[in-house]
């Protein structure tokens, strides 16, 4: 596991990465406090989080609970707190403060292990409970609450007019491939549309037959060539019906972000503009252009 130790002494971090490192685990030690929150603020890949109480500029506690908020972005987090001083008044306080664990300083290196090897269980259970919660069960793509998650996180990280886009897609003639060839072969082919969407950007399955992706860093222009791409590979699969092989067809929505735009105003024009492709004959990308209305693209 990638495990952060924060500590105002060396020596103790020394004593730390040494009980703890022979078991495979990497050690990112800080003897700051604010460096190590930055650190695990910019590295989503740590695990765990062992602190000293007594630590600067933020003191134990303080860390503890900047921590919890970053977990609860969806993210394994396991947080012990160190303390010299072990007291029912510690252990409450580094408890309600975020905190899942506390040991007495400086651990034994029995004890230590035991409780790491104790978050990785929790962690483990954790990211299985993520997964559950994040993942649509048919085709292992995000479901529609994480896809827009995801589309939110990217949207705050560069949300400039023209610098993020979204496409919508939806299968043609979805409930004629259900009537005609059963819904085991429907299954298929949201599967088969789910896979193709999956090399893109932030995908995810948004109900029944329709997906969303969000380009980060991608022009209306880039995001409408993508689309095409992707109308071309989905045209081109052929999955097995109940009596011959079947072909598929999704028409595509695509918009860009404004000034002052929201995720929810991206995406619904994205499906503006998909209504517009699915009225116009369907298997076609229809880019939306704002006061200019709908364009086909093709």
């Amino acid at each position: 596991m990638q495990i952060v130790v924060v500590d105002s002494s060396r020596v103790v971090l020394q004593i730390i990465a040494s009980l703890i490192e022979p078991r495979g685990h990497a050690v990112h030690a800080f003897t700051d406090s604010a460096q190590a929150l930055q650190y695990l603020s910019a590295t989503p890949s740590v695990r765990v989080l062992i602190t000293s109480v007594e630590v600067r500029p933020l003191c134990g506690l303080e860390l503890c609970w900047s921590a919890r908020l970053l977990a609860e972005e969806r993210r394994p987090l396991h947080v012990i707190t160190m303390s010299s001083a072990r007291n029912v008044r510690s252990l409450a306080e580094a408890l309600d403060s975020g905190a899942d664990d506390f040991i007495e300083k400086p651990p034994s290196a029995e004890e230590l292990n035991a409780r790491l090897r104790a978050a990785e269980r929790l962690i483990t259970l954790q990211e299985e409970l993520i997964r559950l919660a994040e993942t649509d069960p048919l085709t292992g793509s995000y479901n529609r609450r994480a896809f827009f998650d995801r589309a939110r996180i990217a949207a705050e990280q560069d949300a400039r007019p023209g610098r993020i886009s979204a496409i919508l897609a939806d299968i043609d003639h979805f409930k004629r491939i259900n009537d005609e060839h059963g819904h085991d072969v429907g299954d298929v082919a949201i599967k088969a549309v789910a896979e193709l969407i999956a090399g893109e950007g932030i995908g995810g399955r948004l109900g029944g037959e329709e997906f969303g992706i969000v380009l980060p860093g991608c022009s209306l222009a880039e995001a409408t060539d993508r689309a095409e791409r992707l109308r071309e590979r989905v045209q081109a699969l052929r999955i097995r019906g109940s009596k011959h092989a079947i072909g598929l067809t999704c028409s595509f929505g695509v918009s860009t972000w404004i000034e002052g735009d929201d995720v929810h105003a991206l995406i619904k024009r994205a499906d503006i503009a998909l209504y517009a492709a699915k009225s116009g004959g369907r298997n076609r990308v229809v880019p939306y252009q704002g006061d200019a209305g709908l364009a086909v693209a093709s």
